[in-house]
C-alpha cells in the first residue's frame, strides 16, 4: 500500500517537472485576459464536470473571497452552483445546455469563460463556448489527454493543456494552474499596479 502512495506521488512530481516552463505564456496570456476583463467590469464564468465543477467552485472562492492575499473581492461566477437552475435547464432542454444557457444569461462581451474538461470533449462546455463565441466573451480552455475539441475549438482563446493519461493526475495540475492564475491575477492587479 505504501508503494502505491509513493508511485502516486512520484507521478505528480515528475507530471509537474515535465511542464516547467512549457505552459508559461498560455498562463501569462489566461492571466492577461482575465485581469482585462476584472479591470474593465468583467467577470469569469466557470464550468466543468465531476472534478472539474468542484475545481470551478475552488477557483471561483479563491477570486470571490481571497487566495493568498487580503484585497477586493473578484467578480466570477461557477456555473456548476444552482441546483435549480441545472436541473430546470436539464428537464427542459437538456444536459447539454446546462453551461451555454447560463453564459447566454450571465455572460457579456468582454467577459471571460473558463471550460474545465480533463477529457477535452465535454458537450455541455463545448456549447458554452459556442455561446461565449456568439457574445463576444474571450474562452480560456483547462483540458487533459489530447486536449479534446474543446482545445481545437475556434472559440477558444487560451489553451492550456495537460496531455497525462491518467485523470487524477491531470485534475491536480488543473488545481495548480488554477492556482498559478489566481497568483498572477493577484499580482498584477494589486502587487504590479
Amino acid at each position: 500500500m505504501k508503494d502505491l502512495i509513493h508511485k502516486a506521488l512520484v507521478a505528480g512530481v515528475e507530471l509537474r517537472q515535465k511542464y516547467i516552463g512549457v505552459l508559461d505564456d498560455d498562463l501569462l496570456k489566461a492571466a492577461d485576459i482575465m485581469v482585462e476583463s476584472l479591470r474593465n467590469g468583467g467577470k469569469i464564468l466557470v464550468c466543468g464536470n465531476g472534478g472539474s465543477a468542484s475545481d470551478a467552485q475552488h477557483f471561483v472562492a479563491e477570486l470571490v473571497n481571497r487566495f493568498e492575499m487580503n484585497r477586493p473581492a473578484l467578480a466570477a461566477i461557477a456555473m456548476v452552483n444552482d441546483a435549480s437552475v441545472i436541473t430546470s435547464i436539464s428537464n427542459d432542454f437538456s444536459f447539454d445546455a446546462i453551461y451555454a444557457r447560463q453564459t447566454e444569461a450571465l455572460g457579456r462581451k468582454g467577459d471571460i469563460l473558463l471550460g474545465i474538461s480533463t477529457s477535452g470533449n465535454s458537450k455541455n462546455v463545448l456549447n458554452a463556448v459556442e455561446k461565449a463565441a456568439e457574445i463576444g466573451m474571450q474562452v480560456v480552455a483547462l483540458t487533459g489527454r489530447e486536449g479534446g475539441k474543446l482545445g481545437q475549438h475556434q472559440g477558444t482563446t487560451v489553451h492550456l493543456n495537460i496531455n497525462h493519461p491518467s485523470t487524477a493526475r491531470v485534475q491536480e495540475m488543473h488545481i495548480t494552474c488554477l492556482h498559478i492564475l489566481c497568483t498572477l491575477i493577484d499580482e498584477t492587479m494589486f502587487w504590479g499596479k
